[in-house]
């Protein structure tokens, strides 16, 4: 059974039935009507005189109609309508619930959610597309945004953190689609997405040296792979002493670190006026002394200014970019910097990438929902007019005697090329242990090693 409130939910599915949404629907009516009697008081009564209030209308409304429910269904009926009218409806379950990451509604009565990267369908349905655009209407209200024919794309974001993305009619053919990302209140640490499996201890062990060491990282993948959480992480390693600047489109970083200035730009009003874009933004960072500029994502002009602030002593800078691979991320780069009307030639265009890049780390979502790094990649410079790089970790899952799937990364032994981590290149060797007796016989030893 399923708790929800005071009321629990049971195997009957009647609130998942046409016949709850009928009565609720005709219930509703019946409190509007007395809700406007009793005018602007309704306004200022708490959520537990508004649930009292609610439960009593609907009682007396299914003995006056003579509606053929029980007192457990009347219960139902009464919590679902308390939401409606104190909270969000339908949805205040599913972003309560701590293991929601993605809710998407793809009309009245079809709304997936994915919980640790597997989208399921949920049992819960909307009375119609009028009664989910009322709940989208509510969130967006104390945001200032507005949802309608002239304005039927809004991307916005949630009081808590979260982002809400809702397209309506004309241009969602089949109803009002919503998709709400959750995040987390409290940022996974680097040694969480250690036990979660993201990463082992060898790459955990590069990403702090090349954090706290000033490289520039960028974190490619492709949707909901976990690009964000592993920025997030990444962020437990700069020191306390250097200011951050967070550059974002929809602000969804939660960086753990006291001193952190977070920008977020600013979509254009009805004409288009008052716009402030990426690009306008992380030009004016570089005016407010960062030590460090994180982006949320590149994935226009901006790629351009992001760059210039790599190679203009803005050394440990990061930000995200959606590529499938390490080769293809330098591809969109350069696709990127064509959109931002780069007039340079193409070898001075490749330069400027390999001088400001040092790691790529290819992060992807599994089949099975997992998240896991895929590859750790340096740039290491420009050789015969192509970007070089070298692969130090390359994520390879095998199966273990059990018939289990394990996962595993293997190690090329490649030495870091990156003056950065010189200092640090004789510690690692001297802690490096080729015998690794729980890896399958081709992983090699890994030139990292492993704390003893």
């Amino acid at each position: 059974m399923i708790m929800t409130g005071s009321v629990q939910f049971g195997d009957d599915g009647f609130a998942g039935t046409q016949r709850f949404q009928d009565i609720k629907s005709a219930a509703y009516e019946h409190l509007l009507s007395r809700i406007e009697e009793l005018g602007a008081e309704f306004g200022r009564w708490s959520r537990e005189a508004i649930q009292e209030f609610v439960e009593i209308e609907v009682a007396g409304f299914v003995r006056h109609q003579r509606i053929p429910i029980n007192e457990f269904e009347v219960q139902q009926v009464s919590l679902s309508l308390t939401k409606e009218l104190a909270g969000l409806g339908p949805l205040e379950d599913l972003l309560a619930d701590g293991s929601v990451e993605d809710i998407l509604i793809n009309g009245y009565d079809n709304v997936f959610v994915s919980r640790r990267g597997v989208l399921s369908r949920e049992p819960i349905r909307f009375s119609d597309n009028q009664h989910i655009l009322r709940i989208v209407r509510r969130i967006l209200a104390p945001l200032g945004r507005r949802l309608d024919e002239s304005t039927p794309m809004v991307d916005a974001r949630l009081p808590d953190g979260g982002r809400l993305n809702v397209i309506i009619e004309p241009l969602a053919v089949d109803g009002p689609m919503v998709s709400i990302r959750k995040f987390r209140q409290d940022p996974l640490k680097p040694s969480d997405l250690l036990n979660l499996g993201t990463y082992n201890e060898d790459i955990f062990r590069l990403l702090d040296a090349a954090v706290r060491q000033r490289c520039n990282i960028l974190i490619s993948g492709g949707t909901s792979s976990g690009k964000t959480s592993l920025l997030n992480a990444l962020a437990f390693f700069i020191p306390e002493n250097e200011r951050i600047v967070t550059v974002e489109d929809t602000a969804e970083l939660s960086l753990n670190h006291p001193h952190v200035v977070r920008l977020e730009s600013r979509q254009g009003g009805y004409e288009g006026t008052g716009q402030v874009s990426i690009r306008d933004l992380i030009r004016n960072s570089l005016r407010m002394r960062p030590d460090r500029v994180v982006v949320g994502e590149v994935r226009s002009a901006e790629v351009m200014d992001m760059l210039q602030a790599m190679n203009t002593g803005h050394e440990g800078s990061m930000t995200t970019i959606h590529a499938n691979s390490p080769r293809e991320c330098l591809y969109r780069i350069e696709m990127l910097a064509g959109f931002a009307g780069y007039q340079g030639s193409e070898d001075s265009l490749r330069r400027q990438i390999a001088s400001a890049l040092d790691f790529i780390v290819q992060i992807g979502r599994l089949s099975n929902g997992k998240r896991r790094i895929l590859s750790v990649t340096e740039v290491t410079g420009m050789g015969d007019n192509v970007i070089s790089t070298q692969e130090l970790y390359r994520y390879e899952s095998f199966v273990d005697p059990a018939g289990q799937e394990q996962d595993h990364w293997k190690s090329l032994g490649i030495h870091p090329h990156t003056p950065k981590l010189a200092r640090f290149r004789e510690e690692w060797h001297g802690t490096a242990n080729p015998q690794h007796n729980d890896l399958p016989p081709d992983s090699g030893g890994g030139f990292w090693g492993r704390r003893r």
